[in-house]
């Protein structure tokens, strides 16, 4: 015999697969990137010259982690409160997709490439993007905007971060930037 499943029960599966796919999306890539900065925090990253600001090591995956997990819910709530790509999410998530691919981006800019000025200005652009990413999710879903809080002032302190880390490594700075400008 075939098992019969009630409706609502399906609709609820159906619900929490759209939620971890939307948790998923930004770990998937939070953990791609990170394993492109692997090799490069033995080396290169430990001679740099850091601010007091800067925290351990090991901060960095909870603290990404988490914020992750906040930022894939929120955009599974615009999503499903917004109509998805064809209604009033359509802005938001284009803005959501957009930080995403700035932060992917960041990792192989500053881990990769050692470009501390490039890095900084991908950050700065995308805090930007998260505040208007956040600001979106509001006018769509006031949990999903709260949600981003976090990552903004996350992505602020980053951002602050890497200008400073960039300040106190001219040398580094310079003789990276010279090979590419």
């Amino acid at each position: 015999m075939i098992p019969q499943f009630a409706p609502a029960k399906l609709k609820m599966n159906s619900e929490f697969l759209k939620i971890a796919a939307a948790i998923a999306l930004p770990q998937v890539g939070g953990l791609l990137t990170a394993l492109l900065a692997l090799p490069e925090l033995m080396g290169w990253y430990q001679r740099l010259n850091f601010p007091p600001i800067a925290p351990p090591n090991w901060v960095f995956p909870p603290v990404w982690t988490a914020l992750n997990t906040a930022l894939g819910y929120a955009s599974y709530l615009v999503w499903s409160t917004g109509g998805g790509f064809a209604g009033t999410g359509r802005l938001p998530l284009a803005l959501y997709g957009t930080q995403l691919a700035l932060s992917w981006a960041w990792t192989p800019v500053f881990f990769k490439l050692h470009k501390l000025r490039w890095s900084f200005l991908v950050s700065l652009v995308h805090t930007a993007v998260v505040y208007a990413t956040g600001y979106a999710f509001f006018n769509v879903n006031k949990m999903a905007g709260y949600l981003i809080f976090p990552y903004f002032a996350w992505c602020t302190f980053a951002t602050l971060l890497n200008f400073e880390i960039y300040r106190r490594n001219p040398q580094e700075a310079a003789a990276r930037e010279e090979t590419s400008d």
